[in-house]
């Protein structure tokens, strides 16, 4: 968060520079492809396993979208028996893991969007305005950023969350997404630009912060 937190302050255009997570090792891939396997071939025990490889980082994407423990672990466990239930269909064209987000992002995107249709997400606080204006001690400008990018489009929201929120590459992301490079570097730019307004109409509403 602390390197969106610096672009949005920073720079309108500027590409963030973030810590990337390091390349899945090739031995977690291919333990993860065997067990796989071994639940289509109806071990229990080896989907089980699955889950507990990845249930944390699973948990956390789910967070990420809900802001909620409880939803977050409803999410993550929806996640795994939508996933338990299109196993079959896994074919190992990408790693097991990007799969994963790929099932935990549809699954909350598809609540969140429920919910939004019955009213039920608070986009931000009632107060949100005032506090800009007056910040108080407790004024939390980092979960305020995150809360504007529940306003953006699902698509940019999603990749805002995976890139800047979990560190996730453009490449793995292009992955789940399931679209070209050029389009993911197209929406992210648009993103950032959206974001950007959001963030200093609501956040910043009597004007940027000083920053050294």
């Amino acid at each position: 968060m602390t390197s969106l937190l610096g672009w949005v302050l920073h720079s309108s255009e500027a590409v963030a520079v973030v810590p990337r997570r390091e390349t899945m090792r090739e031995g977690r891939d291919t333990a993860d492809l065997q067990l796989v396997q071994r639940a289509k071939s109806g071990d229990p025990e080896a989907f089980s396993e699955l889950v507990k490889r990845h249930q944390h980082i699973i948990f956390n994407v789910a967070y990420r979208f809900m802001r909620d423990v409880a939803l977050a672990e409803d999410m993550a466990q929806e996640a795994f028996l939508k996933a338990y239930r299109l196993l079959k269909g896994f074919r190992g064209e990408c790693s097991f893991s990007t799969w994963m987000y790929r099932v935990a992002c549809s699954v909350c995107l598809t609540e969140l969007n429920r919910r939004k249709r019955r009213g039920e997400v608070e986009l931000t606080p009632a107060n949100l305005n005032a506090t800009a204006v007056q910040p108080s001690d407790s004024f939390d400008i980092p979960e305020q950023i995150r809360r504007c990018v529940t306003k953006l489009p699902d698509r940019y929201a999603t990749i805002i969350t995976l890139y800047y929120l979990q560190g996730v590459s453009y490449e793995e992301i292009a992955e789940v997404m399931s679209i070209p490079m050029g389009t993911l570097k197209t929406w992210m730019f648009r993103a950032r630009k959206q974001l950007r307004k959001i963030v200093e109409k609501e956040v910043f509403s009597d004007g940027r912060p000083e920053t050294d």
